[in-house]
């Protein structure tokens, strides 16, 4: 490849980890990956003599593919290595380092350390079985000193993001915070009774019983250097005590529990919407073998098995359909609530691979069997199941952090320390007012628990995750609250055309040859070259074309490649073959005569798409190929006008013209035709100046470059494709443009929920403060403050209840 150009990319970005970005394993895996790209000569990995962040060097054909395109692809490739590969950057403890290391290679899920001379250890591990947290737990018990860089897990050491487990398991924290309440109530009993010392002791065990988890969690924040609400609660009902007020410091203690455990009942919720899309899948199957069948375990199934699945049971893999009739309900795959016809492929060993396998054939695992007894050649592994990978990526999306979720938390990190200040500042007000100390450190308690930020620390993560699992439920993938944020603020939609707002099911409508050239030779021709692509034209030309030629004989192709953006090439007979859009042949040695450029102009003119067939020098005739509409497409559009979406516009490679033709029908602002995947690019950067931006709408495949420049990237279809799931910000499971409307819904929902969130979170503190400055009592303080948060928490539940306004 003598014009190969060179393209560097970090190994972290393609993981989507910075730690990842040092593994020498993860990088040399990648780079066989990345070698097997059509397009790649070469690629190989380059090392930082400081063991820094790794690159891949790739060396590519620049006539073949953009850096884009290969940056893409690379990035779908490096979401499938880091999807089994968790890491985690660690400082060394002082405390003997090598025996700990030592002992960490053989914990169990740890794959492989490595140690830096910088004092760090890079510790790979299996995601199944560890997080980074127990990670950090192996390395030391007392941990002091690390530093955790994002793996592909979950996210660790968050507010409300901690193990609850206790004598009475999960539920161990709101029965301690219900034993405080009644510690509390006994008590006040007692000491309206007039029964000495009782009191005393009741308000202590209520102290002891509430301050628990919230001293477990303090003393767990402040070995990471953190000083969190928790700590500020704790230090109030310290406080309190000192002061002798043991019934209001028990009452702040016994609330803030109690409020913690039902936050977490509450975020248990959401995550349990999550994890019951993992319970779909039975445990057993039934494996034919021969003309027996024996039932075995799921995970015991290998590619290639025969299953049976009886009427209404559910599949328990991702396969094809290889004998029987029945219709499936999806529901809990693609969102679709009608079930699916699927049908016997034409052979057993057909569509070996799964995802180009027709729907019809098709059939994921979780989703039920109607009333035919099927059997199912299985395709995936349980762990590479549709379900399994929808499952996986919805669980990491809690980890994908808002732009709201990033401001509430430098927010905290710079209100907290304000609330002490101004706490310290209280506590000396008696110098400067006539007033008991007493007084004064009364009033910075109550100042300390009305400033504590608890309900904006909840507020956006519970309607984050509300809305990931209610989007998943709905048959929409959704990574994350960045991308469920900026789906909800963007007024601009662009559209893919063909396979997005058209069927993605063209079919050849016109063959037009040239003067002293045979339908057959053209026919032909044209068949021979385009069965090497997977274009969806040239599909409709090898299928429509293949029918029309009978018997006739087609001849061998050799060196086809395709002309990225313009059509295909290859050889016939030692001759070149071009077929493409009329512009690849606008310059050259052998420009269009003017019979053809006329046949092109009429084709067009009718909303064809048009290929023109060169042999050598010598033009055989012209190919005209129609895409038909989506039904669901004209409506789709006008539901997203009323959900707010101000500019719908369509882009496409086809010509201006059917491009016009297609946008006028659907009722569409503006199409831009006959464009290269490069100009589809610089017309999203141009959408973006719209308010909240541009999402884009594509298959996730052909349309990656675009996808990738959007503020969303949405992919259609996605059920079934590896491609767009890994490339899209949101994923649509199934093929039917009614699901976006839902999903931009839920997405404005979700952003309206958290913005009141924060206005009640962020106005109670506002009427707090003041308020217990001027004299309003702890316990009110406590009331006001518990109850905000609870009902951030109720709003943001709302979610799991969203229901789409059109169904």
């Amino acid at each position: 490849m003598a014009n190969a150009k060179k393209e560097r990319i970090d190994v972290g970005g393609l993981l989507r980890s910075p730690s990842a970005g040092r593994c020498q394993r993860c990088a040399l895996d990648l780079t066989k990956r990345v070698q097997t790209i059509a397009a790649v000569s070469q690629a190989h990995v380059v090392n930082d003599a400081n063991r820094g962040p790794l690159k891949i060097c790739v060396h590519y054909d620049p006539a073949r593919t953009t850096p884009a395109k290969v940056r893409a692809t690379a990035a779908q490739m490096g979401a499938q290595v880091g999807r089994h590969r968790g890491h985690v950057t660690l400082a060394l403890p002082a405390d003997k380092p090598k025996q700990r290391l030592a002992r960490l290679r053989e914990a169990k899920g740890v794959i492989n350390v490595d140690e830096f001379d910088s004092g760090e250890a890079l510790i790979e591990f299996d995601p199944k079985s560890l997080d980074d947290a127990r990670v950090l737990a192996l390395l030391e018990s007392d941990a002091t000193s690390a530093k955790t860089s994002a793996s592909h897990t979950h996210e660790t050491g968050k507010a409300h993001d901690h193990a609850h487990g206790g004598p009475f398991g999960e539920r161990s924290e709101l029965i301690f915070a219900l034993g405080s309440g009644a510690a509390l109530a006994a008590g006040w009993l007692a000491e309206r009774a007039g029964i000495e010392m009782l009191p005393l002791v009741a308000f202590i065990g209520a102290y002891l019983l509430g301050g628990y988890f919230t001293t477990r969690e303090a003393f767990d924040n402040l070995r990471r250097r953190q000083f969190r609400i928790d700590s500020l609660m704790l230090v109030a009902a310290i406080g309190a005590a000192l002061l002798g007020a043991w019934a209001e410091g028990a009452l702040l203690l016994f609330l803030f529990s109690l409020g913690h455990a039902l936050e977490n009942w509450a975020m248990g919720r959401a995550k349990k919407a999550i994890e019951a899309l993992g319970q779909l899948t039975p445990e057993r199957a039934q494996l034919r073998r021969g003309d027996t069948v024996e039932e075995v375990a799921v995970a015991d199934l290998k590619i290639g098995d025969i299953i049976m699945v009886w009427p209404n049971e559910r599949l328990p893999a991702d396969g094809v359909v290889i004998a029987g009739e029945s219709a499936v309900n999806e529901a809990p795959i693609t969102g679709e609530s009608a079930p699916v016809e699927k049908q016997a492929a034409a052979s057993a060993d057909a569509y070996p691979d799964f995802a180009k396998a027709p729907a019809q054939h098709r059939v994921f695992a979780g989703a039920i069997n109607g009333a035919g007894a099927i059997d199912v050649r299985v395709s995936r592994l349980a762990t590479e199941s549709m379900l399994a990978r929808i499952v996986t990526l919805v669980a990491e999306a809690e980890s994908q952090r808002s732009p709201t979720q990033n401001f509430t938390d430098k927010f905290e990190r710079i209100f907290v320390p304000c609330v002490l200040a101004l706490v310290g500042a209280l506590m000396f007000a008696w110098v400067v007012v006539d007033e008991p100390f007493a007084d004064s450190f009364y009033r910075a308690m109550a100042v300390l628990v009305a400033a504590s930020p608890c309900a904006l620390a909840i507020s956006v993560p519970s309607a984050v995750l509300s809305g990931v699992a209610r989007a998943a439920r709905g048959g929409v993938l959704v990574k994350g609250g960045a991308a469920l944020e900026a789906l909800g603020r963007v007024s601009a939609i662009a559209f893919d055309k063909t396979g997005t707002l058209t069927e993605g099911k063209p079919y050849l409508t016109d063959v037009k040859p040239l003067f002293g050239v045979t339908e057959e030779e053209l026919l032909a021709v044209t068949v021979a070259i385009e069965r090497s692509s997977d274009h969806p034209l040239a599909g409709a030309i090898v299928r429509d074309g293949g029918e029309r030629l009978g018997e006739a004989p087609v001849p061998r192709a050799e060196a086809v490649e395709s002309i990225t953006g313009k059509g295909i090439q290859g050889r016939i007979d030692g001759a070149v073959v071009q077929i493409g859009k009329p512009g690849l042949f606008e310059t050259g040695p052998a420009p269009m005569p003017n019979e053809l450029r006329l046949i092109v102009t009429n084709l067009e003119s009718s909303g064809r798409t048009v290929m023109v067939v060169r042999r050598g020098a010598r033009y055989l005739g012209v190919l005209g190929v129609m895409d038909t509409e989506r039904p669901a497409a004209k409506a789709t559009v006008e539901r997203l006008r009323r959900l707010g979406i101000r500019r719908v516009v369509m882009l496409s490679g086809d010509n201006q013209r059917v491009a016009d033709a297609v946008a006028g029908s659907i009722g569409l602002d503006q199409a831009f035709g006959a464009l290269m995947p490069d100009e589809k690019v610089a017309a999203i950067n141009t959408l973006k100046v719209e308010p909240g931006g541009v999402a884009m709408i594509g298959d996730g495949v052909n349309d990656a470059p675009a996808l990738a420049n959007a503020n969303v990237g949405v992919a259609m279809g996605a059920a079934g494709s590896d491609v767009a799931l890994e490339t899209a910000d949101v994923a649509l499971m199934a093929d039917d443009l009614k699901h976006l409307p839902f999903a931009v819904g839920l997405s404005r929902q979700t952003t309206s929920i958290i913005r009141q969130n924060l206005w009640v979170s962020l106005g109670v503190v506002a009427v707090l403060i003041p308020s217990t400055i001027f004299g309003l009592q702890i316990g009110a303080a406590i009331i006001f403050h518990e109850g905000s948060t609870l009902i951030v928490v109720a709003n943001a539940l709302r979610l799991l209840a969203y229901k789409d306004p059109a169904t």
